[in-house]
């Protein structure tokens, strides 16, 4: 299959006029439309923002550039080259020029912060002439770069038909120090690395962070006074608990879709079984039973279903069962064992990591375990996690050596491999839903 860049037959534009009020976007001409890996990027042309301060419309402007060329789905014409330098939003663009610079799509965009972030943006398809989206957006003075991801999102949106990601939060493990001795605490940033915060001191030892739905709360595992304990972070107010002590060790949480709950591991008397805890409560309900090493449980997205990983058949597999636990199915097949199985926020694949020939490998699968796809092979990659569209993958890399892991997104056709920035070495990547 191709990913191709298609003229959709529906032609609706919306007035000059009409942009600010428009909430959604419109049917236009240009429609990038995603079903494979071998395809040319759309071909767009951004000028910079519209501000009273010139450098700070180049600043939000070049912040829109990086988000899209990011996605892999666009190709920047160069701005030097443009008919315009600074675009102009409030008319309707000289198509006939845009045109010759080889654009399908053209975006205007004015921005200002005066105390509050003022944005609005324009997507105009050059070759219909017509308007493809108008967004006005605003916020504190201090927000200016998620006003620009919030842009980068409606411009993705109205030409991919699909949810945008780049208004999202990145929740990982940051590692310092030597080798040998690493001290690990969780850190959060935005997608593309700026406004990076410590959540933890890294006194005690911390991994696998998992966001609630609704981007609000952390769960991750804390070796609190030495033992592996579940712990529950709120994002607002800093507050950290412990969920209990149900065991020798409690380990692997993740939310439920709905918030409410977790799953976890409990390993007591030399099994490792999974459990389900409603938020608040002290009484965990055993999901599954045996000798095994049952963890890296994960609800699907109608939060009927559990996926997990266990070496109950002799090697390390994936298997999903129904969220009351028992009757666990085995799902994967392949060549090798496989781990950190999660689903894609629509269900529709299972993203895990598999080791096998000496290497490791990030890859999808249909929930049935059918249509296996590798994404990623390398040395040591691992810890897979959804964009809140289901497009792209994000994990981490380790080369080995004296070197440390580092951050990674994959898109699901296996192409445009990017390396996440952030400040020291990282690990355990969490991606989160959508801040807007």
């Amino acid at each position: 299959m191709k990913l191709l860049n298609r003229r959709a037959v529906l032609k609706l534009g919306t007035s000059c006029a009409a942009f600010i009020a428009a909430t959604s976007p419109v049917l236009a001409l240009v429609k990038i439309t995603v079903t494979g890996g071998n395809f040319t990027p759309l071909p767009i042309a951004i000028p910079d923002f519209a501000s009273a301060n010139s450098a700070f419309g180049r600043e939000m402007s070049d912040i829109v550039r990086s988000d899209l060329k990011s996605s892999g789905l666009f190709s920047l014409i160069d701005p030097a080259s443009l008919p315009l330098l600074v675009g102009n939003i409030s008319a309707n663009p000289d198509f006939a020029s845009w045109r010759t610079t080889g654009a399908d799509a053209v975006v205007m965009g004015q921005v200002e912060n005066a105390g509050q972030v003022q944005g609005s943006v324009r997507v105009w398809d050059t070759q219909a002439a017509e308007q493809v989206v108008g967004k006005s957006y605003s916020a504190s003075g201090n927000a200016s770069r998620r006003i620009a991801h919030q842009m980068s999102d409606a411009i993705y949106s109205s030409l991919t038909g699909e949810g945008g990601y780049f208004d999202t939060k990145v929740v990982y493990v940051a590692e310092s120090g030597p080798k040998a001795n690493r001290t690990k605490r969780l850190a959060i940033m935005d997608l593309d690395g700026a406004n990076t915060q410590y959540l933890t001191s890294g006194k005690t030892l911390t991994l696998t962070p998992r966001f609630s739905s609704n981007g609000k709360l952390l769960t991750y595992l804390n070796f609190d006074n030495g033992q592996p304990r579940v712990f529950l972070l709120d994002l607002a107010s800093g507050r950290q608990q412990n969920i209990g002590n149900f065991g020798q060790m409690t380990f692997s949480p993740r939310f439920s879709p709905d918030g409410r709950s977790l799953v976890f591991s409990v390993e007591q008397g030399g099994a490792t079984n999974l459990y389900s805890l409603a938020i608040g409560s002290n009484k965990p309900i055993q999901l599954t039973s045996g000798s095994a090493i049952d963890t890296g449980g994960c609800y699907s997205p109608d939060g009927q279903k559990i996926i997990f990983e266990s070496d109950r058949g002799g090697s390390q597999q994936i298997y999903i069962m129904g969220a009351g636990g028992g009757g666990a199915q085995r799902v994967s097949y392949g060549k090798g064992s496989y781990s950190t199985p999660v689903f894609s926020p629509k269900g529709d694949l299972i993203a895990f990591t598999k080791q096998s020939n000496g290497q490791f490998h990030v890859g999808t699968m249909k929930p049935d375990g059918s249509g296996e796809r590798v994404l990623v092979s390398s040395f040591h990659a691992e810890g897979p996690s959804w964009s809140p569209n289901g497009k792209v993958i994000m994990f981490f890399r380790d080369p080995g050596g004296n070197s440390g892991p580092q951050l990674y997104s994959v898109d699901i056709w296996g192409r445009n491999e990017q390396k996440i920035p952030t400040q020291g070495f990282a690990s355990d990547p969490a991606w989160s839903p959508l801040l807007s």
